[in-house]
């Protein structure tokens, strides 16, 4: 009888993959960046340093619900950057950006800086924005709001 035992041939074990948790996983993040993507408009982030005083920050700082029309309320003087690859326009002219630091030194007065609207076109690198915002700080405007040029 222990002759029978050992003459069946042993089970191969075959592991599978199942796709079902994985699918279930690309799922749930598909839903949570589609949802967290729509919680605040991009084009109405006001930016802000932190040497402006408190009362005129009165909502929450990049909560998206400052309205576009924000920096004329402060100064009266708007500024529009259109920034593209390397390049920026404004007053119909444009400059390269080696120039921006010139242009925004001459923005306005110490005492009253006024405020640039940076409208980002679609050729516009990361650079480019980084390289405005560095001007702009070093010309000690505060005042910026970055919008979408669209395309």
């Amino acid at each position: 009888m222990s002759g029978l035992g050992s003459a069946l041939p042993e089970r191969k074990r075959s592991y599978r993959f199942a796709l079902t948790p994985l699918a279930d996983a690309m799922f749930q993040l598909l839903i949570f960046f589609m949802l967290s993507t729509s919680l605040t408009p991009y084009s109405l982030i006001t930016l802000r340093t932190a040497s402006e005083p408190a009362a005129e920050n009165s909502g929450v700082a990049g909560s998206g619900d400052a309205p576009a029309s924000q920096p004329a309320q402060r100064g009266g003087r708007v500024t529009l950057w259109t920034l593209g690859s390397g390049t920026v326009t404004t007053g119909g002219q444009t400059y390269e950006t080696d120039q921006l630091p010139d242009l925004a030194e001459a923005l306005g007065s110490q005492d009253d800086p006024g405020a640039v609207v940076l409208i980002i076109g679609t050729e516009a690198r990361v650079q480019d924005v980084a390289t405005a915002m560095q001007a702009l700080r070093g010309a000690d405007v505060t005042n910026v709001q970055i919008t979408n040029g669209g395309g």
